[in-house]
């Protein structure tokens, strides 16, 4: 009887390579995206059976074709690039002849100081709030969303943000004006967290292994 473990499948091969490499959540999906969309586009022919061509051809199509930004071609090229050199171990040597989409000379929109606390002002909470953890402490939008009580520090002034851009964690400023609806915001939730409020009983998000580790601290006030 063979008792060969069966092996894994492509995206069971990719979620484990990109787990152990400690690539965030959101990097996973848009990898995973365009390693689809590839595969698509080539009638679902396996990666092993293509190679620097077909990549090049793909990546070609979705600038002449789909007129897609500078950005997000090179997003799909980093899918491909991390699909062949971390998971198959068979690296695009080169895709030299593919047309890149230009990335083009604009001159950015900067909100003044007055429009942008205005466009907040019209925000309802909690997305006020949010925005303006955004505004005036720097944070992304899943960092400000996933920000932990015990990561704000109201004496000092500062907010730790944990896990952020390419897992690293940093150090940012707690701007005074926020100090009270914060306070506000985390009273609130620890009365509705007290009186089993339904909308607090789910789970928090918890990186790696510390599900498996501390089995309540996703439902834990902090």
């Amino acid at each position: 009887m063979d008792t060969t473990p069966a092996k894994p499948q492509l995206r069971e091969q990719f979620r484990n390579v990109i787990r152990v490499n400690h690539y965030s959540i959101r990097t996973e999906k848009t990898y995973w995206y365009w390693i689809r969309y590839f595969l698509r586009y080539h009638r679902m022919r396996h990666p092993l059976e293509m190679g620097p061509a077909e990549g090049s051809e793909f990546l070609t199509w979705l600038a002449v074709s789909r007129q897609v930004a500078a950005a997000t071609q090179n997003q799909a090229l980093n899918a491909l690039v991390f699909l062949y050199g971390k998971v198959l171990g068979r690296p695009l040597c080169d895709i030299g002849d593919t047309v890149r989409a230009k990335r083009p000379a604009r001159i950015p929109t900067v909100l003044t100081h007055s429009e942008a606390t205005q466009i907040i002002g019209l925000l309802p909470e909690p997305h006020k709030l949010i925005a303006s953890l955004m505004y005036g402490s720097g944070l992304r939008v899943v960092e400000a969303c996933r920000l932990r009580i015990k990561d704000i520090d109201f004496d000092r002034q500062i907010i730790t943000v944990r896990s952020g851009k390419g897992d690293k964690d940093r150090i940012t400023l707690l701007p005074a004006s926020l100090i009270e609806p914060l306070c506000a915001r985390r009273a609130r939730i620890q009365r509705a967290w007290r009186e089993q409020d339904a909308f607090y009983q789910c789970d928090a998000s918890l990186p790696y292994a510390l599900r498996r580790k501390y089995p309540n601290a996703a439902r834990a006030l902090e």
